[in-house]
């Protein structure tokens, strides 16, 4: 099969196993910067062109979109399902899972337990806020933020109202949430792919941080999810319309909360600290789809 890597860093961990673990299974890989894209619209020939070579000949496309080009990236991936390629995450499902507000909103409205949130006004009443959330200590956060940056706890009122002025006042959309202290710094990340989880990792905050993310110095050991939480993960991700997806969540004790679900999670941290190869079961998974839509294919066009 010849299959794209949607990705603008070739040299990237993630980006780099996927290119072996194809080419280890005998697929032609190539990686395509998405930016870079023309996306030609037509009635009965849609088609892109990047940089003077038009993408006509893939059988399935990888998205590794990064949240600063996510409209962009989704309109590449749009054009791909016009052309009727295989793309392991649809444009809907990533536009959804990239908002933070709406992935949370479809999640509770499902019956999936998440932190009590609130989206909140610029003029709201910090006193009720705080209050609806659980009291201080409470983690106030950027709709768009990633890897950590934009999250903040805060640990007294003023600095409650201070930190939400600040990011209002730059045109951020803010949340609150709960902090949930019996989580002690540390949250799962799993990786699900068709509806299994594959790999588990606590990630744990290094002394006197609270936000748990590799790049911030937080460990990281293989764990074993309970029936209960598996079940939520998976629940998870079929609601957000993900075949492949990175759950984060938090043991509290109400039980597992949902904290997000990343449509491009990376490779790097599961692979080294499971010591399983993510990367080859994506390609496996992609064998499968791509073989029953062109059996799919082949039955339409002898019933038609």
């Amino acid at each position: 099969m010849n299959i794209g890597i949607l990705s603008r860093g070739p040299q990237l961990y993630s980006t780099q196993s996927l290119l072996s673990a194809g080419a280890r299974r005998g697929h032609a890989m190539q990686v395509i910067n998405h930016m870079n894209c023309d996306l030609l619209i037509e009635k009965d020939d849609p088609h892109i062109m990047c940089e003077g070579y038009r993408l006509d000949d893939f059988d399935a496309v990888i998205p590794r979109i990064g949240s600063s080009v996510t409209m962009a990236g989704a309109a590449v991936i749009r054009h791909f399902e016009m052309m009727e390629v295989f793309t392991t995450v649809r444009a809907s499902a990533l536009l959804q899972s990239r908002n933070k507000l709406q992935s949370l909103q479809m999640l509770a409205r499902h019956g999936v337990d998440v932190p009590r949130t609130i989206f909140a006004r610029v003029d709201c009443d910090l006193e009720y806020l705080i209050d609806y959330v659980g009291g201080l200590p409470v983690v106030i956060k950027l709709l768009e933020s990633t890897h950590g940056i934009g999250v903040i706890l805060a640990d007294t009122r003023n600095q409650a109202e201070a930190t939400m002025e600040t990011l209002q006042r730059l045109r951020g959309n803010v949340l609150m949430q709960e902090y949930i202290a019996e989580a002690n710094g540390a949250d799962i990340r799993a990786i699900v792919i068709d509806g299994k989880i594959v790999a588990a990792m606590e990630r744990k905050a290094q002394k006197g941080e609270f936000r748990s993310n590799l790049h911030r110095g937080a460990t990281a050991r293989k764990v074993e999810l309970t029936p209960e939480e598996a079940a939520v993960v998976v629940t998870a991700t079929e609601i957000m319309g993900l075949d492949i997806a990175g759950v984060d969540l938090l043991r509290s004790r109400r039980g597992p909360l949902i904290m997000e679900i990343n449509a491009s999670p990376g490779l790097e941290g599961i692979e080294a600290t499971t010591e399983v190869d993510v990367a080859g079961l994506i390609i496996e998974f992609i064998e499968k789809q791509v073989q029953h839509l062109r059996q799919a294919r082949r039955e339409a066009s002898l019933f038609p």
